[in-house]
């Protein structure tokens, strides 16, 4: 896949620069703070999008970060933005702590090698001590697709395996009509995070 990134300053003065590339992009990647959540630039661009119904994915950064909560972040996109959150990663620890994400699809652990600077990705099963966060986490993640899928739906209720290939499907479609924001999270200074960032982007934007 070939990306084209086109980056904008995100300061209340550069407001029609956003405008103009609003008009031509095919998919956003929102990035919030860790630690400051929801700005109030980020509420006039994420308005800016919705008028030109543009999908998007949003990428919690600075996990690594003191003070940083994933939570509060997703809590805030739905407050203060009116959107349907999801997460489809889930960060192994915060601040200083922070060791990698928990991919909810695939349900794998990913560790990013310091050595290479992230470039080695380590996928791994879930430690016991994450299994109980991840599974709450997965299973919220299947309910609400199963809102805009009718496969989905029926497999939930009729209590069948939902592989990952059906949840990316039907993640893809509720993405590109607006439903929902896939949220992943990871710290971009460390490398971490951004690969399965970069899987998103090619997986559920146009």
């Amino acid at each position: 896949h070939i990306i084209n990134i086109i980056d904008t300053p995100g300061h209340v003065d550069f407001t029609i620069e956003v405008e103009r590339c609003l008009r031509v992009l095919d998919g956003v990647v929102a990035v919030f703070c860790a630690v400051g959540g929801v700005e109030p630039q980020s509420e006039t661009v994420w308005r800016q999008a919705n008028r030109y119904r543009i999908p998007r994915l949003a990428f919690v950064n600075k996990m690594d970060r003191i003070g940083a909560s994933f939570q509060r972040c997703l809590d805030q996109i739905e407050s203060r933005l009116g959107a349907l959150p999801v997460a489809i990663t889930l960060p192994v620890g915060s601040e200083d702590k922070f060791a990698g994400v928990i991919d909810l699809i695939e349900q794998e652990l990913l560790t990013f090698d310091d050595g290479s600077k992230g470039q080695e990705v380590r996928r791994s099963a879930i430690p016991a001590s994450l299994q109980e966060e991840s599974s709450a986490a997965r299973m919220a993640l299947i309910e609400k697709l199963a809102d805009f899928d009718e496969s989905v739906m029926e497999k939930f209720l009729n209590d069948q395996e939902i592989t990952p290939g059906e949840i990316k499907s039907a993640l893809r479609k509720a993405t590109l009509d607006l439903n929902l924001v896939p949220v992943l999270c990871g710290s971009a200074f460390k490398n971490k995070g951004v690969q399965p960032l970069l899987d998103a982007i090619a997986w559920y934007l146009p």
